[in-house]
């Protein structure tokens, strides 16, 4: 009787992880309209920019030029050229990354980023999916509320 109530509940278990899940999860990813292969987005960007935009990765506080950036222009996406931020709406957090409390309407998509150990929401480029950086509830409450940390080598500038 142990036996078969054992099987049970580790049939149980293992009935509760199955494909469905991972089906759905899968079918709630954003679609970008600009698509490249690995090899194609490794010939138009630079390593660091590459391992940004599309691995995710984060570069180090204090490393941008744009952190401390103020002109009047526009902040595009690195990877497609999208406009994503204006200087306007730039701040210093002084978390030693480039600060915004909005994007440029429509020009980002979010998702869920679980890489060190709880959720966050992470900021996607709306036309490529190359990965900006993540948004918290620490921003300028005269405004949004929002910051938006963006990695500096997802992005470019054109001044106006």
């Amino acid at each position: 009787m142990k036996t078969i109530t054992y099987l049970y509940v580790c049939l149980l278990f293992i009935s509760c992880t199955g494909k469905a899940q991972e089906t759905k999860r899968e079918a709630t990813k954003p679609t970008f309209s600009v698509t490249k292969t690995a090899k194609e987005w490794k010939e138009i960007l630079t390593p660091e920019q590459y391992y940004i935009l599309r691995l995710a990765g984060t570069e180090r506080p204090f490393s941008s030029p744009l952190n401390k950036l103020y002109k009047e222009g526009v902040f595009k996406c690195a990877g497609c050229k999208s406009p994503v931020y204006e200087s306007a709406h730039k701040f210093d957090s002084g978390t030693g990354w480039p600060s915004f409390d909005r994007a440029v309407a429509g020009s980002i998509a979010l998702d869920t980023d679980h890489k060190i150990g709880y959720a966050r929401t992470e900021l996607l480029c709306a036309t490529c999916g190359g990965h900006l950086g993540h948004v918290f509830n620490d921003g300028p409450q005269k405004t949004t509320g929002k910051r938006h940390c963006i990695n500096g080598d997802a992005l470019i500038f054109e001044p106006k």
